[in-house]
C-alpha cells in the first residue's frame, strides 16, 4: 500500500485531504501536535466523514494512523522516507514551523532512495507550496538540494471545502459539505489520487476560488457579526448583507474576468453556486469561526486586500471591497486573540497605521482613503 504523510490532523485534514488519500488506497499518517487526536487515530484506526445535507452520506475512512511531531521526530522522518505524497492543511503561518522537520526527512530520503515524492501544501494561500519549498530549502545544504533534483517535486494547489465547527469534540468523525474541489498544478502522470484535478496553470483556479469563496465567506462573516447574527446561512437571509455579498463578488468577478479572460456568464454562474453553498443550513457554520484571525485575512495577499488592489489597478470598482475591509476592521469577539490584537493596535495607533503595517497600504492610496471613509460610516 502506498503511503501519504499529511501534516495537520484537524477537521480539514481528516475530512478532506486525508479522506481522499484513504479513498485512493493510501495509508495516511497524520502528523500533528494534538496528542489526543493522534492517540485516538492510533486506537481507532479510522473515522467517518459525514456530509451536511438533507440526506447525509457517510464515508468510512480507514488505513490511518498518527504521529506527534514534537515527541516522535524520528518516526515522522521514517514516514517521510516512505511516502509518495507529503501534504499539509495546517494554516500558512505554521508552514515555517514544520519545514525543518520535513527537510530532515527529505535529506534522509534522497540519500537512501531514488523514488519520487510529491509535496503539496493545501492551504488558503496563493503559492503556498512555493512558500513551503522556500522554508524547506532554508534548512538544507546545497549538496542535499542537488540530490533532490528529479526526486522531490513541489506542486501548488487550490482547495475548497467548507468544514464547520464540529460539535462532538470527543469523536474523530467530521461533518463536511458535499461539494469539494482540489486543483493541483502538476504533470498528468503523477500518481492518481481520487478527487484531485490536474491543471497546467493554477493561477485562474486559485484566484477564482480565493476571491469568490474566501472573499464571499469573509464578507458574510464580518457583516453578520456587526448585525449580531450567529451563523452564515442566517446572515444571508438579511437582504442588505446579501446585496453586499453579491456586489463584492461582482467586483472581484470583474477583476477575474478581465485578468484571466473568463467567460462572464460562466463566472456569474460560479458566484451563484458559491452563494448557494453558503446558504446550506445543515452546516450551521458560525460567523465567528469564518471571521476568525482577521489580521491574517487583512494581509496584502489575502482575500480582501489583494482583490481590492487588483481591481483598483485595473481601473475597476472596489467600493464594496473597501466596505468589507472596513467591516473586518470592526470584528472584535473577545475569544479571538487576533481580533483583540487588531482592536488594541487600532486603539493605540489608528486605522492608517494598521492598514500600512498589516495590509501594506500607504495612507496616500485611494483605497486606504475609501476604507477609512467606510470604516467611519460603519462605526457611526
Amino acid at each position: 500500500m502506498r503511503q501519504a504523510v499529511h501534516f495537520g490532523a484537524g477537521n480539514i485534514g481528516r475530512g478532506f485531504i486525508g479522506a481522499l488519500f484513504s479513498q485512493s488506497n493510501y495509508h495516511v499518517t497524520f502528523v500533528d501536535i494534538a496528542e489526543k487526536i493522534i492517540n485516538q487515530l492510533n486506537t481507532d484506526e479510522g473515522y467517518n466523514v459525514i456530509t451536511a445535507a438533507e440526506h447525509p452520506e457517510t464515508l468510512a475512512v480507514q488505513n490511518v494512523s498518527g504521529l506527534n511531531n514534537l515527541t516522535q521526530e524520528q518516526a515522522v522522518i521514517k514516514a517521510i522516507k516512505e511516502a509518495t505524497y507529503i501534504t499539509t492543511a495546517i494554516g500558512p503561518n505554521v508552514l515555517p514551523r514544520i519545514a525543518p522537520l520535513i527537510a530532515k526527512g527529505l535529506a534522509e530520503r534522497v540519500k537512501a532512495s531514488d523514488e519520487n515524492v510529491y509535496i503539496i501544501a493545501c492551504e488558503n494561500q496563493i503559492s503556498a507550496t512555493d512558500l513551503l519549498k522556500g522554508y524547506i530549502f532554508d534548512a538544507l545544504d546545497e549538496e542535499t538540494k542537488a540530490h533532490m533534483v528529479n526526486k522531490v517535486f513541489f506542486f501548488n494547489s487550490a482547495v475548497d471545502r467548507i468544514v464547520p465547527i464540529q460539535h462532538d469534540q470527543g469523536s474523530l468523525d467530521v461533518l463536511v459539505e458535499s461539494y469539494y474541489e482540489w486543483v493541483v498544478e502538476a504533470p498528468e502522470d503523477i500518481p492518481f489520487v481520487e478527487g484531485m484535478t490536474i491543471v497546467p496553470d493554477l493561477a485562474p483556479f486559485i484566484e477564482r476560488k480565493l476571491f469568490t469563496v474566501n472573499t464571499g465567506h469573509a464578507v458574510i462573516a464580518y457583516f453578520g457579526y456587526l448585525k449580531g447574527k450567529e451563523t452564515i446561512d442566517q446572515t444571508l437571509r438579511d437582504s442588505d448583507i446579501y446585496e453586499q455579498v453579491q456586489q463584492t463578488l461582482r467586483e472581484t468577478g470583474d477583476y477575474l474576468i478581465k485578468r484571466y479572460d473568463l467567460d462572464r456568464e460562466e463566472h456569474e454562474a460560479y458566484i451563484t453556486k458559491i452563494i448557494e453553498r453558503f446558504k446550506n443550513p445543515h452546516l450551521n457554520d458560525s460567523v465567528k469561526r469564518v471571521g476568525r484571525a482577521p489580521i491574517r485575512k487583512l494581509g496584502p495577499q489575502d482575500r480582501l486586500i489583494r482583490p481590492a488592489l487588483e481591481a483598483k489597478k485595473a481601473g475597476l470598482s472596489y467600493t464594496y471591497l473597501a466596505k468589507a475591509i472596513a467591516a473586518a476592521l470592526l470584528f472584535d469577539p473577545q475569544e479571538d486573540k487576533e481580533a483583540m490584537k487588531l482592536q488594541a493596535t487600532i486603539h493605540e495607533y489608528g486605522i492608517e497605521y494598521v492598514l500600512k503595517e498589516m495590509s501594506g497600504l500607504e495612507a496616500s492610496n485611494d483605497l486606504t482613503k475609501e476604507i477609512i471613509a467606510q470604516y467611519n460610516a460603519l462605526k457611526s
